[in-house]
């Protein structure tokens, strides 16, 4: 398998399969989202749009990061989520600074995984199934020198080739990363829609046996880019 990692500005580049990464926090928060029963994530680019998609389906609820915002029931914290009511079988439209808008700019990979470092394992295991020889990492943050993405995505291509390896190196340098530091900062500054374990949650591997594909399903004229969870074997 021959890995390849790029921005999302560089995503025009992607064939086949794709894994987009946003470890801090968007698909760490996705993954969590699936554990508490939501059915599906719609991913989307732009705020305006997440407002007009969530109109349009009936008891969705809208999720952004940062600062809240007006119609935006949800924050992208995987640890405030956990308190959340009425996520069983709902559908959660999610617009972040990095993790949904690489998503979207991948949108024509044959195969798009979104990943974390929670799914690191099972999104492996999928993709060394499906016999990809190619894979596209897109790591989201900083123009594609996040290195808290850049370390899961490696970590998930040495999980390709080899299911034993560890993954304390890879952990480490997203701890240590500028993203992590700003997050903690956030943190002790008590801004809203951030929570002082999600540093903590979103840097534990192998946390869920399901991995999250994203497609393209119909709506409008565009489609909705729709996240779901799979069983690993499946995915």
């Amino acid at each position: 398998m021959r890995a390849h990692y790029v921005s999302i500005a560089e995503c025009d580049q992607v064939q086949g399969t794709a894994v987009v990464i946003d470890v801090l926090r968007a698909f760490s928060t996705a993954a969590w989202a699936f554990h508490l029963g939501v059915e599906r994530i719609v991913l989307t680019a732009d705020l305006d749009d997440a407002l007009r998609i969530k109109a349009s389906i009936p008891h969705a609820l809208a999720m952004k990061d940062s600062r809240p915002m007006q119609g935006f029931e949800l924050s992208n914290s995987p640890v405030e989520l956990q308190v959340a009511n009425a996520l069983a079988g709902a559908t959660i439209v999610q617009r972040t600074t990095h993790g949904t808008v690489g998503a979207w700019a991948a949108r024509a990979a044959e195969q798009l995984y979104c990943a974390s470092f929670l799914v690191a394992s099972s999104t492996a295991e999928a993709i060394r199934r499906s016999g990809a020889s190619n894979v596209y990492f897109v790591v989201t943050g900083e123009d594609g020198a996040a290195e808290e993405d850049r370390a899961c995505a490696e970590y998930i291509a040495v999980l390709i080739e080899d299911p034993a390896a560890s993954a304390a190196p890879y952990l480490a340098r997203a701890q240590a990363s500028p993203t992590a530091a700003l997050l903690a900062n956030r943190i002790a500054d008590g801004a809203p829609g951030v929570h002082a374990l999600d540093i903590e949650t979103c840097l534990r591997t192998d946390v869920f046996d399901f991995v999250m594909r994203a497609a393209l399903e119909p709506f409008g004229d565009t489609g909705l880019l729709t996240l779901r969870a799979y069983n690993r074997r499946n995915g």
